[in-house]
């Protein structure tokens, strides 16, 4: 009696109380609608693991969806072998336990954060498989699990898509985002693949089930897809063949073994850790443990025939194959084509992919396939993604052997700034041939720019500082469509080049006399490219030689009083061409008087001479003290510091001069500058203006003109 009573009591204490949820496997058997469901969970292997202690979200086809599917598929459970059956139920079981409320919440390291997700880890592996190196050998491979590579445990768990109402709300998206990837399907607010969820948070003793309208197959990965359509062969050919290594793996040649029985050697296939992200990864950047939860890759592939052309006409023109190519030139095709996030159907153009570049498609017009994978999203395209580095004045050397060296120096420079396609430059080459031809190379083995004269070479910063001066001299941020008739513009660097009917001039080809021809052009989408048969080169002269050699040695030229004043004033040492007052590296603008001016300046008593003929005195030796001052004063007022200024209408206001007065401040003068004309001011409101036809006079950084009036200081 006592054992009977203890007995009853025992089981009602710890017996499962009737009102409770049972495990996942006994809630669908008593809902009578998941029959065929429950058959394939059989057959899977998988009806103890539902009956059993875990916690688990389960999306639970009903029995119409099994119908449809069998009806589809031409199949039945009988027909499904217990691979196929356990891919069915594993895909469709995620891992922790998600009611509607929360299955949208990302698991961060930090803690959760709600509405912030759209992927769920399922129990869905591929596990090995067999691939093809590039030899042609077929091996045993396993997928990387990271962006850079393989870890040892991590089965590369496949990913299902979830989409809430709440997480659609909160990314300003809509049912037409989802209805451009399931035209078949009406969005309800919680959707899981192409399936609506119609019954949700059925509690279970061990998870959460949701039923759902369709049976969901595991969904292939980026790369799984690609492999399975030959329209897009050419597109993996450049990943296959240039971005993917096999690398022998013990650990899982070892589980492969113990799996199978088998001893063939596995192999990881990893990609290049240059690209955006490795296309058979499923866990996206694996930055924290969760991270794919609420965030995943996004692939634009083009066509067959659309890529072929763009190789031909574009990223092979220069060469044979891509055998032949820089490898950078695949891997920023290929990452132009890559985002390390969701691209949705209405944020094309907000979304920035590797290189930096929104989507250039349109999704209506340019788009043939749409597709969410296990670990992204896939675009099959009409057209290719129109990368800047291929399209801008870059590409011109960028894509042609024959101006690697131009190229390493953009690299350093000004890559990222020509390659904007909103801005407009022009670009002036650099033959490789011709900078050899002048002395200069690459040291791939030193990485170092040389320059060699005679028996001599020599590397370093000093001459890669050079080579970049020429460079910079060489682009100009603006669009010169033609070089047609004579002109002026300032280069990257603010100093300037001029052009006369095809030939261009820079202030070191002015001084040796060098004619340097444009031999062809280009049109690119953000600007002119002009191919030379010579370099931009920079005068090795400071602008006080160049002023001397305008002077001439007679009145002929109108520059001459100002520069026999400048010769003895003292300011100018004659073997170096400097000016006291100037710095090297700086920008200047001299305004010289004319002749003319000079000697309004000699009468009005400003500068020593004949105040009746204004004859300049110009003999140093008869000046007095205030003359040699005032001569000196003169010329640091008609030099600009800082600023390289021509007539073209783009900066204008008040300029500092190389004159200060007692107390050490900087007397400007007022510059206003129009196309075509220059008009300047002085502190006392006398004006001046550049007579263009004699200015423009290029020189180490500065710009020389004339003037036909003198400026006047007051200190």
């Amino acid at each position: 009696m006592v054992t009977a009573c203890s007995k009853k009591t025992w089981d009602e204490f710890y017996n499962v109380p009737d009102n409770l949820s049972k495990p996942i496997y006994a809630e669908l058997q008593a809902k009578g609608t998941f029959t065929q469901l429950l058959s394939v969970i059989d057959k899977a292997g998988y009806k103890n693991t539902l009956s059993s202690a875990g916690y688990w979200t389960f999306f639970a086809p009903n029995d119409s969806a099994f119908k449809a599917y069998f009806a589809a598929n031409n199949t039945s459970v009988e027909k499904m072998d217990s691979s196929k059956a356990r891919a069915l139920i594993q895909f469709m079981l995620v891992y922790n336990a998600f009611n509607k409320n929360t299955i949208d919440d990302y698991q961060s390291s930090t803690g959760w954060v709600p509405d912030q997700a759209f992927r769920r880890r399922t129990a869905y592996y591929t596990g090995f498989y067999d691939d093809t190196m590039q030899n042609g050998t077929v091996v045993k491979t396993i997928q990387s699990n990271r962006n850079t590579g393989y870890i040892t445990g991590d089965n590369n768990n496949k990913y299902i898509p979830c989409f809430t109402d709440i997480y659609f709300g909160g990314k300003g998206l809509t049912a037409a985002d989802y209805n451009y990837f399931y035209p078949n399907t009406s969005y309800a607010g919680f959707n899981i693949a192409e399936a609506k969820v119609i019954n949700q948070d059925l509690n279970a003793q061990n998870g959460v089930i949701h039923e759902i309208d369709r049976v969901l197959t595991p969904l292939p990965s980026i790369e799984e897809y690609l492999r399975s359509k030959p329209e897009y062969s050419e597109f993996r050919k450049l990943f296959d063949k240039y971005m993917v290594s096999f690398v022998l793996n013990s650990e899982a040649t070892n589980r492969y073994k113990l799996l199978t029985g088998d001893s063939k050697q596995v192999y990881v296939k990893v990609y290049n850790t240059s690209l955006a992200f490795s296309p058979n990864s499923e866990n996206f950047l694996k930055l924290q443990d969760n991270d794919a939860q609420q965030s995943s890759w996004t692939m634009f592939v083009p066509k067959n025939e659309v890529l072929l052309d763009y190789e031909k006409n574009v990223l092979l023109e220069y060469y044979q194959s891509f055998d032949n190519t820089p490898t950078s030139i695949i891997l920023d095709f290929l990452n132009a084509h890559m985002w390390q996030t969701p691209v949705w159907p209405s944020q094309f153009k907000a979304a920035i992919n590797f290189v930096g570049e929104e989507a250039r498609f349109d999704p209506r017009a340019d788009i043939i396939d749409r597709r969410i994978l296990s670990n992204g999203m896939f675009y099959g395209t009409s057209k290719v993604q129109d990368a800047n580095v291929f399209s801008t004045v870059y590409s011109r050397a960028y894509l042609d052997p024959k101006f690697s060296i131009m190229i390493r120096l953009l690299n350093t420079d000004l890559r990222y700034i020509i390659t904007n396609p909103k801005a407009k430059f022009t670009l002036f080459m650099m033959p490789d041939a011709v900078l050899r031809a002048a002395g200069y190379n690459y040291d791939v083995n030193s990485n170092l720019f040389t320059y060699t004269s005679g028996s001599t070479t020599v590397s370093g910063e000093s001459v890669r500082q050079t080579l970049l001066r020429i460079l910079n001299s060489s682009v100009v941020s603006e669009n010169l469509t033609s070089l047609a008739g004579a002109g002026i513009t300032e280069t990257y660097n603010g100093e300037f080049i001029k052009w006369n009917n095809m030939q261009v001039m820079s202030a070191g080809t002015q001084d040796a006399s060098v004619a340097v021809n444009v031999d062809s052009t280009r049109t690119t989408k953000n600007g002119t490219v002009y191919y030379l048969n010579g370099l931009l080169t920079y005068s090795s002269w400071l602008f006080g030689k160049h002023i001397m050699n305008l002077g001439g040695t007679s009145v002929a030229s109108d520059f001459y009083y100002f520069s026999q004043f400048l010769n003895n004033s003292g300011l100018y040492n004659a073997t170096t061409g400097e000016i006291t007052g100037t710095t090297s590296g700086t920008l200047y603008t001299v305004f010289v008087p004319s002749n003319a001016a000079i000697k309004k300046a000699v009468m009005d008593g400003v500068l020593p001479g004949n105040v009746t003929t204004g004859v300049p005195n110009l003999t140093a030796s008869t000046w007095t003290a205030a003359e040699k001052d005032r001569v000196a004063n003169f010329i640091l007022y008609h030099i600009l510091a800082k600023y390289s200024l021509i007539p073209n209408g783009k900066e204008s206001g008040s300029f500092e001069t190389l004159l200060k007065n007692g107390l050490g401040e900087v007397i400007p003068v007022t510059v206003i500058s129009q196309p075509g004309s220059m008009l300047v001011n002085d502190v006392t409101g006398r004006a001046a203006n550049v007579v263009v036809p004699q200015s423009n006079n290029l020189s180490n950084r500065t710009i020389i003109h004339l003037i036909d009036n003198y400026l006047k200081y007051s200190k």
